[in-house]
């Protein structure tokens, strides 16, 4: 399915914006094959004080029912104190599924989450993980922003950015989400973001002088980065409990894991440097 000319208008313009600001690298990234026969992943789904997506039950439906097409492991839990270095060692991402606000018990599991990234870990958020730990500087960056608020549950269009990227190159160019989703405005955005999907404000019903007009009829959905040692990928999309159930939605998901995982390495503690989760992240923005 070809984009319509409007639709390739500003595809072409946030692409030519992206590239030119250094927030879209003109290199390729290379991908690699996945042995996901090789792969663990740690399916985290912790929440703190308030707002409790009723997804997540689907979403650990969902990444089980891959694992057991893919053969990847999977262990999906709530319980914070999975987080240690010992523990984290094994596993090639860590995915943060819809959690949200504090999600973490201890200074301790926090720091051991930090050193799993610096070793080289990978790291996945959906939804409203980007409304995890708003406090934490750190964890913000390693997202790539932080929650701002939602437009009300509706349809609107996801415009893809990466035809190549394995978390959206099964979609057509314009991404409808037909059966509505949350349209998500973040803050403190990292400029060193690498973005494959924008949405389409000029979509949504209605008028709400919330909307931000920052990158004009279109705002950041999709995104992924290298950061502090490992790598990370985020999608803004998945409100709806049956979006899990969706096949074009779980290969969202999936590619988001496979481009953390392949270019991921044996984890490397001698490059963890952190003692407290106030340490910056070293090589980035916003120290």
């Amino acid at each position: 399915m070809k984009a319509s000319p409007p639709a390739l208008l500003i595809r072409r313009a946030a692409l030519i914006i992206l590239v030119l600001s250094g927030i879209f690298p003109a290199k390729s990234f290379a991908r690699k094959k996945t042995n996901w026969k090789n792969i663990s992943i740690l399916f985290y789904t912790k929440n703190g004080k308030g707002y409790v997506h009723d997804n997540i039950p689907n979403s650990i439906l969902a990444i089980r029912a891959l694992s057991a097409e893919y053969g990847f492991k999977v262990d999906a839990t709530e319980d914070p104190s999975v987080f240690s270095d010992d523990n984290l060692k094994q596993y090639d991402a860590i995915v943060f599924s819809n959690t949200n606000n504090d999600v973490f018990d201890t200074e301790a599991q926090r720091v051991a989450f930090m050193r799993y990234i610096q070793a080289g870990g990978g790291f996945v958020g959906i939804h409203s993980a980007s409304g995890t730990e708003r406090k934490w500087r750190w964890f913000k960056q390693l997202l790539g922003a932080t929650f701002y608020w939602h437009d009300k549950f509706q349809p609107f269009d996801v415009i893809v950015l990466d035809e190549a990227h394995p978390s959206l190159k099964h979609l057509p160019n314009r991404w409808n989400r037909a059966k509505g989703d949350e349209f998500y405005f973040l803050k403190e955005m990292g400029v060193n973001l690498r973005i494959l999907a924008v949405n389409d404000v000029s979509t949504l019903k209605g008028e709400d002088p919330k909307r931000l007009d920052t990158f004009g009829e279109v705002f950041p959905s999709v995104w992924c980065q290298e950061f502090d040692g490992g790598r990370s990928w985020y999608t803004s999309l998945g409100h709806d409990k049956n979006d899990y159930f969706d096949p074009d939605f779980r290969i969202h998901i999936l590619g988001g894991i496979e481009w953390v995982v392949g270019g991921a390495r044996d984890r490397d503690y001698k490059k963890a440097y952190a003692k407290t989760s106030r340490d910056g992240a070293k090589n980035t923005t916003g120290k």
